[in-house]
Parts: structure tokens; C-alpha cells; sequence
């Protein structure tokens, strides 16, 4: 399990933690919005290092830049004792984690998670892999970072979109894991939270999840509440003018898939309506057209919790107590995107 630091004085955290590692040469991955915002904040303090930099999004999460940052490796000489620090979100740690675990046969590498949504979600576990053929995290490796550094410095760097983006996660982790925490997160000011606090006890439910099911052969599949119709959803839309970042598609999904928990393991009808709600009152409304229905439940049948042609999904028993591998059918998929379309947001 990787090592979790979380840090209120990053730049002199991360010069420590690197002086307690022997390496041959340091690389830096990082994309366009990274080394405009966040790499500032550290560059100074940094011992020598070389760097590449690629177009941010998760379009670019992609085998062709997965070619040239192994080319940049190769290029510079990178041998195995060389240490990769990705500096940005989870695209760059997925990412960036992946080449390094690949490349030569696995060298060591350091996540530096800039966002809200890669520090509650993407820098713990040791999930790495890129999107393929338009299937997200389709090719990739369980492979944990040498260590992760936390901070909430990097949260000022967001634009709001990004910030309510990650925030879907922390609501997740409320949803499958804990009540209390999950009524405690705000709707109004939402922005306002004490983001520490809420990081450090997110990424401590993920993290006692990740150590009881490293690999996902059982409990750890119900990190993944949400993400069957949202990663379809967000898969439909990637290459269009409707776009939706992870956590707004997720929101989406863990909608959906809250009317499924109501309709095959009987979630309370009023603890649906609070999880609507809350999601509704952060994350507005998107429409789901209903022609693009049969697209988004054939992409659902990519999900990796799936066996054979069954669709396993995970679903609420109330909130807090989630269960996996609960078998739903298209039809049911269809009628919990057609009542999703029917709320008012």
C-alpha cells in the first residue's frame, strides 16, 4: 500500500520526501494546466529534473501520448532506478503511473495530486490505465505509487467546475460507506467546506475499502457506485459539444443507479428522494437523450465489474451500506435513465 502524506507546506514535504529516496534521475510529468498553476508552487525547490507536458483532458489519456512521454523516457535515458513524480489530476497520475509501471518493466513513481477529485479518489489504490477506443481506463495495471502527497493548497488553483467535479466522489464515499458523513456535506456554500478535513476522511474510506479488496475481486467493487451508467454516460459524450467532466457524469450515474438500489434492494423511497436532492442542488441537470439510450447501455457492458454478458452493478441497500455484484438488467438501465430524465433539476 502506498505511503499517504498529507501536507499544509507542500513544496518543503515533497523536497523531504524525495531527499528519503535514492534515485538516478528525477522525471516530471505533468499537462498544460498543471505547469501553469500547480507547478509553480514547487518548481523552485525541486532538485535538477527533466519534464514533459502534455494537452490536459482525458482525450489525451491515450496510448499516442503514452508513445511519446515512453519516447521522452527513453530519449533522456531514464533507466531503472529513475523516479517519475505526476504532478496534476487523475488523468496525469493514471497516466504518468501507468508509463512508469510499464516502462522497462516498472520504474518507481511519486503522485502529486493537484485536484479535488485525484485526491479523494484517483491517487489511492493503485489503479493506473488509460481510455482506448473510446472505453475509459480500458488498458492499465494495480500498481500503488511509491507515495502520495496530499494538499489543499492546490484547491485555489480550480476553476469551480473542476472543485464540484471531485466533490461527486466525496459524496460517494458518504453514500456507500457512511451515513453521518454523507449528511454532513453541504449543498448551499458548498464551496466553503473545510476540504482538509473532508479529504483526509474520503480518502480514509477509500483507503479501508483498497486495504480489505486491493484488487477488486469483491468489497472494494463498491467504490464503484455510480460509475456503470456514469462512466457510460461520460463515455457517450467525451468526443462531443456535451462533454461532462467525471464527477458531473458520475452524478448522473449515482442517480440512476440510487432509482436501481430503490427498485432491487428496496433503498427507502425518502432516502432516494435526499440523494437526488443533494446531488440535484450541486450538480443541476443534464438531459440524456433518449436515442442515445441503447449506445450508453451497450458501453455500460464494458464495465469492468461485469462477467461474461451479465451487467453487475453496485447498489445501496440505504445509505451508507452498499452491496456489489447485484445483476440488472438493459430494460431496468433504460428506466432509471428515463426516470432521471423525469426529475426536476
Amino acid at each position: 500500500m502506498e505511503t499517504i502524506i498529507f501536507s499544509s507546506r507542500i513544496a518543503q514535504d515533497l523536497v523531504r520526501f524525495l531527499d528519503s529516496k535514492k534515485y538516478s534521475k528525477l522525471g516530471v510529468i505533468m499537462d498544460s494546466h498543471t505547469i501553469k498553476h500547480c507547478y509553480p508552487l514547487i518548481s523552485n525547490h525541486l532538485p535538477e529534473h527533466t519534464s514533459f507536458t502534455f494537452e490536459a483532458g482525458e482525450v489525451h489519456k491515450t496510448l499516442d501520448t503514452c508513445v511519446n512521454i515512453w519516447e521522452w523516457m527513453t530519449e533522456n535515458g531514464f533507466d531503472r532506478k529513475t523516479l517519475i513524480l505526476n504532478i496534476g489530476g487523475g488523468v496525469t497520475g493514471d497516466m504518468g503511473g501507468f508509463c512508469a509501471s510499464t516502462y522497462k518493466r516498472g520504474i518507481r513513481f511519486i503522485n502529486l495530486p493537484t485536484t479535488l477529485l485525484s485526491q479523494v479518489d484517483a491517487s489511492v489504490g493503485g489503479k493506473l490505465g488509460i481510455d482506448f477506443k473510446g472505453f475509459k481506463n480500458h488498458i492499465g495495471v494495480f500498481n500503488p505509487p511509491e507515495g502520495v502527497l496530499i494538499s489543499d493548497e492546490f484547491l485555489g488553483t480550480l476553476p469551480e467546475p473542476e472543485l464540484r467535479s471531485g466533490y461527486a466522489e466525496v459524496i460517494k464515499h458518504g453514500l456507500i460507506r457512511n451515513e453521518n458523513y454523507f449528511n454532513s456535506l453541504k449543498t448551499e456554500n458548498w464551496q466553503t467546506q473545510a476540504w482538509k478535513d473532508i479529504i483526509s476522511v474520503s480518502v480514509g474510506i477509500k483507503r479501508e475499502v483498497v486495504d480489505k479488496d486491493p484488487k477488486e475481486d469483491g468489497l472494494r467493487k463498491i467504490l464503484n457506485f455510480g460509475h456503470t451508467i456514469g462512466h457510460a454516460v461520460e463515455s457517450h459524450y467525451l468526443d462531443t459539444p456535451s462533454h461532462l467532466l467525471h464527477g458531473e457524469a458520475i452524478a448522473v450515474g449515482m442517480i440512476a443507479e440510487a432509482y436501481l438500489s430503490h427498485k432491487f434492494l428496496r433503498l427507502p423511497n425518502e432516502q432516494l428522494e435526499i440523494i437526488q436532492q443533494k446531488l440535484l442542488a450541486v450538480f443541476g441537470k443534464v438531459h440524456i437523450d433518449k436515442k442515445d439510450f441503447d449506445t450508453i447501455i451497450d458501453l455500460c457492458f464494458q464495465d469492468k465489474k461485469n462477467e461474461g454478458n451479465v451487467l453487475n452493478f453496485s447498489l445501496l441497500r440505504r445509505i451508507g451500506d452498499c452491496d456489489f455484484n447485484i445483476v440488472v438488467g438493459k430494460e431496468a438501465i433504460a428506466e432509471a435513465m428515463d426516470y432521471y430524465n423525469q426529475l426536476e433539476g
